[in-house]
């Protein structure tokens, strides 16, 4: 019999729970590891995915991230390659079985261990995928120690941990479930947990928390979110100080703008004030103000500059990338107030854009440069020129990028 809690846990409840016949209708998608966005963190926007490009994803689960960057390689045409890796052979078979529906042949398929990762012989990977993971392992940083080993020197890794204050309320619900379904098999304390969660009242933290709600959608989802055996949460100090344990700095965290103390607070005396602070400071700040992060998605690099690697629109061969939605999509959402409307769990952002946004965002196709932008604005309106272009995208650019609406990718080098 399996010793292992965790993995036993995911041979029961494969996480998330995924039907393959869906693969025909959707793409999931999300940060980290969409291919745009890495390449936006990573490669400052200029890598050339007609190249070989080797990924591994540490920790795959039903295979999110590996069936999201196997497809999108197989679009680019290019040589790209897969490499999935999971304790869980249940898990793994709904991953291949998603696979198969999509006729996925750049993906291959391992079971075990990350901490087997430097014996079996792999090589090294331009890009290592490691999400949801090492927040469950006995030993965090030995876990992200060995998926150091396998990132080429000018790759880089996608990290997703659990965040310390948007799950309040999380750990004082595992520790009453864990006292009530002592000796329980996990299919009767999966009810036993329901029966509770009907039960708490109203004050309770878990109930309290707008951020959670991943036990209402499956039995997987709530077995993974409430009766883990192996569990922990990371403030940002404890990720930047995970990662350099390993030899890796943070390149950024996504989105940046929730990290900016100034997405929050308005009072320039208190930004002043905030201001000698470096970036990582400030972002750790941003984490106890807000209280709104119950996940720290990240992109680590090796050695120091890591944050030379983000791509920024420097020029006018610069082209502008809308991953979530398409440019017209956002020109619509924005609406006649130019405006950008957040909602963090109840904090309400009003983020405003210059008026020539729209115009803007209905020519970004993910194709067409700042530069062929500007002439087809300048063609109706001859006193635009670059300067002034230039400054109403960057007034753009910033608040959707913050949210990872805008990307960059740059010329290749």
């Amino acid at each position: 019999m399996d010793e292992d809690p965790v993995r036993r846990q995911y041979e029961a409840y494969p996480y998330p729970r995924r039907d393959p016949a869906e693969e025909s209708k959707r793409l999931i998608t999300g940060s980290p590891s969409n291919l745009v966005e890495l390449n936006h963190y990573l490669f400052a926007g200029r890598r050339d995915f007609a190249k070989p490009f080797r990924a591994l994803v540490a920790g795959g689960g039903t295979g999110d991230g590996a069936i999201m960057l196997a497809q999108q390689l197989a679009d680019r045409g290019g040589p790209g390659e897969v490499v999935y890796l999971d304790l869980s052979d249940a898990a793994r078979q709904v991953a291949e079985a998603r696979a198969q529906v999509r006729g996925l042949t750049n993906l291959t398929f391992l079971t075990g261990s990350i901490l087997d990762l430097p014996d079996l012989g792999l090589g090294r990977f331009d890009y290592v995928d490691c999400c949801g993971v090492l927040h469950h392992l006995d030993d965090p940083p030995a876990g992200l120690a060995a998926l150091a080993t396998m990132v080429a020197e000018d790759g880089g890794l996608g990290v997703m941990v659990y965040g310390v204050y948007g799950r309040t309320g999380v750990y004082p619900a595992q520790a009453m479930l864990r006292q009530l379904g002592e000796g329980l098999s996990l299919g009767d304390r999966v009810v036993q947990a329901r029966r509770l969660l009907a039960a708490l009242p109203p004050s309770n933290w878990l109930k309290l928390n707008q951020l959670v709600g991943d036990h209402e959608r499956s039995d997987a989802e709530l077995v993974d979110l409430l009766l883990h055996p192996r569990d922990r949460a990371y403030s940002v100090p404890q990720v930047v100080a995970l990662a350099r344990g390993a030899g890796l700095e943070p390149v950024a965290f996504l989105d940046p703008a929730l990290y900016q103390p100034a997405t929050y607070l308005k009072d320039p005396a208190l930004l002043r004030a905030l201001e000698p602070l470096d970036w990582l400071e400030q972002a750790a700040f941003a984490e106890r103000l807000a209280g709104v992060m119950k996940t720290h998605c990240c992109y680590l690099a090796k050695g120091p500059g890591a944050t030379e690697r983000i791509a920024r629109p420097e020029g006018s061969d610069s082209v502008p990338v809308a991953p979530q939605m398409s440019g017209p999509a956002l020109a619509k959402a924005l609406g006649k107030t130019l405006t950008l409307k957040i909602d963090l769990a109840g904090t309400k952002l009003r983020l405003p854009v210059p008026r020539l946004a729209p115009a803007i965002l209905k020519r970004i196709d993910g194709k067409t440069s700042l530069g062929m932008i500007h002439q087809s604005l300048a063609a109706a309106d001859p006193s635009l020129d670059w300067p002034s272009f230039q400054a109403r995208f960057d007034q753009l650019y910033r608040p959707l990028n913050g949210f990872g609406f805008l990307l960059i990718a740059n010329p290749l080098d």
